[in-house]
């Protein structure tokens, strides 16, 4: 294959992410309000993705696959990014959630500093002024200064402490290069699953599973097999496709999301939460480069 037939497959591929993303919350949240609950769609959901990778990449994880305890932590962290995440788009308003889930490069600025001892650079600091400008322009409420909570509903910390786990996901995952980019994506689908049958369990709720209407689990069946394609034409344009490219097109999913809110749910933005989600997205389109590795200018003056 041609290196220009590889960019448009990577780049369609990435799109295609991004548009499957944006659509998301429909499903869920449609699910959720005729009955099956964000535990119980994603314990399902992921099952199938689970079970549909495994057969498909068999042979990869035989040969690949080591349980280490970074992918245990990876586990946890990358699902409840995605759980809280579904769960909080299946009640609040989509926009607001994703735009709280697109302060993730934020977080990753301080993380990365904390964990993996990397600098920023000119357009780190940039990422963390629009970051925050951004941030309170879109939260803004009259009684913000009177003591009044910032972010006033449950969805809106979900969505929050999802963009926080992505961050921190990310983080980790850049130090843990042993581990393989397969065996990465599995541990998303187990994350997932694990907290939807914990929650489940905890609240005595897995018999419930076996009631979930026929017409659903055609739902839930095509989610799995949608989730799982995701992951893999995902991982392919991210490979191909350079750092900076791969955000720009993912933010397509902003611009998805809020389409689909408007003509699905009838949700619209005011001018003030557009003016900070620009600035957030600004943000995210600088992600790229914001850190560098301890000692790397050292190295480019004695290069020089």
């Amino acid at each position: 294959m041609t290196p220009v037939k590889q960019k448009f497959l990577a780049t369609t591929g990435i799109l295609t992410t991004a548009l499957v993303w944006g659509l998301m919350w429909y499903p869920f949240r449609s699910l959720n309000q005729s009955g099956v609950s964000v535990a119980m769609t994603s314990l399902v959901v992921y099952l199938v993705a689970i079970t549909l990778g495994v057969i498909t990449f068999f042979d990869v994880y035989r040969r690949q696959f080591r349980l280490q305890p970074v992918l245990l932590v990876l586990t946890a962290v990358f699902g409840w990014c995605n759980y809280s995440y579904t769960w909080a788009v299946s009640e609040g308003q989509v926009m607001r959630v994703l735009l709280l889930f697109y302060l993730s490069p934020l977080w990753t600025v301080f993380l990365s500093r904390l964990i993996l001892k990397e600098r920023l650079t000119r357009s780190g600091w940039l990422v963390v002024a629009l970051s925050l400008l951004g941030c309170f322009i879109f939260i803004y409420r009259p009684g913000l200064f009177a003591g009044e909570l910032p972010l006033s509903h449950r969805y809106e910390w979900l969505a929050l402490s999802g963009g926080m786990a992505f961050a921190l996901g990310n983080v980790i995952s850049r130090g843990a290069q042993s581990i393989p980019v397969p065996v990465k994506s599995a541990s998303i689908w187990f994350g997932v699953a694990s907290i939807g049958a914990i929650k489940l369990a905890l609240a005595g709720q897995l018999g419930g599973i076996l009631q979930i209407p026929p017409q659903s689990w055609l739902v839930l069946g095509i989610l799995g097999v949608t989730l799982l394609c995701t992951s893999v034409i995902s991982q392919h344009g991210v490979s191909i496709l350079p750092a900076t490219q791969t955000m720009t097109l993912m933010l397509m999913e902003l611009l998805f999301a809020a389409a689909s809110a408007y003509l699905l749910a009838g949700e619209a933005m005011t001018p003030r939460e557009w003016a900070g989600g620009a600035l957030i997205a600004s943000a995210s389109l600088l992600s790229g480069r914001m850190t560098r590795k301890p000692g790397t200018a050292q190295l480019k003056q004695e290069a020089a």
